[in-house]
């Protein structure tokens, strides 16, 4: 069950003009807690006027080899305009501030295994996926990464250091396209975005596709959709691409009600069940936040999947989906924070 404790904060570090990363020391007796797999995130939060503010950011550090827990937590922060969280990020937080943090939750991750894996990521996207690249060189002597990013400019270019130190450490089994899309660079591709065209005439240029055991899609919803795209139409099953989106559109219109008059959820979470009645417009979500509010979420906007249930019984209508694989929905699990009834009892388990 995700919790959220207040951790120090030790270090602020400015990337770029825009983007910081901040870490968070872990005490001994929350290492356990706070256990994570290369690729998972962490969700921030802080309450201002009296208005809980919740963000997810990914950790970019490598995950601990050694038996415990982590000792520190690091992740990557870029400003986004009018953002509540990121723009305190960037001006205000200092060394020795205090943060609420959530456990780590997520499911786009890599267990260190033998075999070539590649990451198509935009902006920020790089920052689970530095995570999963730098714990799988460390740890697993048999496997190869490919990294393909895309940026603004190299000013605008998260972690450079972190990405070159990979560079040196890994040189036969690390390979990094980088393209700028509003700069040429002197070496390298030409500039311009990354869409499925090129590529689906650049990927088998640079490594076998067929051989890439785990494809990892990451940045704004565009470039994802896109690589995906490519990926598919170059063969690519859909069980080796895994996707995590980091910037959406604001939600569509709410689509015609097709609540019954008066419906019920019942929930389990942390090993306790309710049931309340569901009011009108409100998602399932919302329904248990008003009688549990320690219902697990994070961004409300069906990205992030912290708030995801296993849907026990009865039929919903989610909104959109960007966090759940279409394995788990086959399976039965949906997002809370997307989910409106559809038959007058609907029944969640939260732990499951």
């Amino acid at each position: 069950m995700a919790r959220f404790h207040t951790l120090p904060v030790t270090a602020v570090d400015r990337l770029t003009d825009d983007s910081v990363a901040v870490t968070l020391a872990v005490p001994e007796e929350l290492r356990e807690e706070y256990r994570y797999a290369p690729g998972q995130h962490i969700a921030l939060r802080r309450t201002v006027d009296g208005v809980e503010i919740r963000r997810t950011y990914s950790i970019c550090s490598p995950a601990p080899q050694d038996g415990e827990g982590p000792r520190a937590l690091r992740v990557g922060v870029r400003l986004v305009e009018g953002g509540a969280f990121s723009t305190y990020a960037l001006k205000e937080i200092n060394v020795g501030d205090e943060l609420e943090a959530m456990t780590p939750a997520g499911r786009f991750t890599l267990d260190p295994v033998p075999g070539l894996y590649a990451a198509i990521v935009g902006g920020s996207g790089i920052t689970p996926v530095l995570s999963i690249a730098t714990t799988l060189l460390a740890r697993e002597p048999e496997a190869r990464f490919c990294l393909i990013r895309s940026d603004r400019t190299s000013a605008s270019t998260m972690f450079l250091e972190e990405v070159a130190d990979l560079k040196d450490r890994f040189p036969e089994r690390f390979q990094l396209v980088t393209v700028l899309s509003r700069e040429e660079q002197q070496a390298g591709l030409p500039s311009g975005r990354l869409d499925r065209e090129r590529l689906t005439g650049l990927l088998p240029a640079l490594l076998p596709v067929a051989d890439v055991a785990g494809w990892y899609l990451c940045g704004p919803y565009g470039l994802v959709q896109e690589a995906e795209r490519a990926l598919r139409g170059l063969g690519v099953p859909r069980g080796r691409i895994h996707e995590e989106i980091f910037h959406v559109d604001a939600a569509p219109a709410a689509a015609p009600s097709t609540a019954p008059a008066h419906s019920t959820v019942t929930a389990r979470l942390d090993g306790r069940g309710g049931t309340w009645p569901v009011q009108d417009g409100e998602s399932l979500l919302e329904t248990v936040l008003r009688n549990r509010p320690d219902a697990p979420y994070a961004c409300k906007g069906g990205v992030c999947g912290t708030c995801r249930a296993f849907l026990v019984s009865g039929e919903v209508r989610m909104d959109r989906n960007f966090a759940l694989e279409r394995e788990e929905t086959e399976a039965g699990y949906v997002l809370a924070c997307q989910s409106h009834p559809v038959t007058e009892q609907v029944e969640l388990d939260f732990d499951r």
